[in-house]
């Protein structure tokens, strides 16, 4: 169910009763499942968790994942008191194929669930996390990228998302492909790789014995393996670099320097496809690329803030948004800052 129904429906469908009405919040993501259960009040009164439950990512167990996770948080709950759901699922698509669709209402229905969930994408979660206001934009920058134009809560625009093949610029993709690049480009040419090039080579290479032969049949053997090793993963793998781009960039690495400044860069274009200087709305950062600890992150926000009006703020606890866009969706009366405070705020 979309969102704009999610949103509609049930304050006709149902009679509220306090002392039993709960919502449910989902977040289904790459390497984990959460689940969280509220009261009408914000409190939390059940959580569960388990792997991966995109259902791109993981299509053979995505739906097994989400039904142990709703399982694990209906715990001690009576199933039937939950009125309102909303789940984020990044390439939530998926769950528009018969097939997979099935799958999933099996686990729903499977765990005594009677209402309908409501699926949006994940940077409806990420904006919800990060703010309780209306309208804005989003940016999830993380493997990949992309950017969101927020109003009344609902995805109205994108930009990029495109992919690590077509987009997804001045993403852990982006910085870990950029490095790669940049290290056989000095291969190509007979240079030195220098220290994040070294680190490259590690990561990719790190059973390799022999050093680097400052000789051409060193640098061509060496440029054979990164691309032959490269080539027989999977492409996304590529993003572990990113972790080598930023350590490299600690130790004011020139080339990791210029990696993370032009994707910064990459990342405030982005944005600008859907913001204009005139938008005061908050702009809502999310990712690990674009957190405040990362380097990418820091300079974004400068970046941004030189750019464009409004608040730049970042995104918290994405199962919690979630559980706030559900109450909400039983009734906008519940949607308030208390509450989304209440739910956003880090597990105690």
């Amino acid at each position: 169910m979309s969102l704009d129904r999610a949103l509609a429906e049930p304050q006709d469908a149902v009679v509220l009763r306090p002392d039993t009405t709960l919502v449910l919040g989902g977040d289904l993501g790459g390497t984990s499942t959460r689940i969280v259960i509220a009261d009408m009040e914000g409190k939390v009164v059940g959580r569960g968790a388990a792997a991966g439950g995109n259902p791109t990512s993981h299509p053979a167990s995505a739906a097994a994942n989400f039904g142990q996770a709703v399982r694990q948080a209906l715990t001690g709950l009576d199933p039937a008191a939950v009125r309102s759901a909303v789940i984020g699922a990044a390439g939530g698509s998926a769950l528009t194929k018969p097939e997979v669709a099935a799958q999933f209402d099996a686990a729903w229905s499977g765990a005594g669930l009677i209402c309908k969930p409501g699926y949006i994408g994940d940077l409806e979660v990420a904006f919800a996390s990060g703010t309780p206001e209306a309208d804005g934009a989003v940016l999830i920058a993380g493997t990949g990228s992309a950017a969101g134009l927020v109003r009344d809560h609902r995805l109205v625009r994108t930009a990029d998302g495109h992919g690590w093949l077509l987009g997804d610029d001045g993403s852990g993709f982006w910085l870990g492909r950029e490095a790669m690049r940049s290290v056989l480009r000095a291969l190509d040419l007979g240079e030195p790789i220098g220290g994040l090039g070294e680190a490259v080579v590690q990561a990719v290479l790190p059973d390799r014995q022999e050093g680097l032969v400052a000789e051409r049949e060193g640098y061509d053997r060496l440029r054979d393996d990164l691309i032959r090793t490269v080539n027989s993963r999977p492409p996304v793998l590529l993003a572990e670099l990113a972790r080598t781009v930023v350590a490299a960039y600690d130790r004011d690495d020139e080339t990791a320097q210029a990696l993370v400044k032009r994707a910064a860069e990459l990342l405030t274009e982005t944005v600008g496809r859907l913001r204009t200087t005139s938008d005061n709305g908050p702009l809502v950062l999310a990712g690990s690329v674009a957190g405040e600890s990362s380097p990418v992150g820091r300079l974004l926000r400068q970046s941004i803030r030189d750019h464009f009006h409004g608040e730049v703020l970042t995104a918290r606890d994405g199962v919690g948004g979630a559980t706030w866009l559900a109450l909400g969706a039983l009734d906008p009366a519940l949607a308030t800052r208390d509450n989304h405070a209440r739910l956003v705020a880090p597990p105690v």
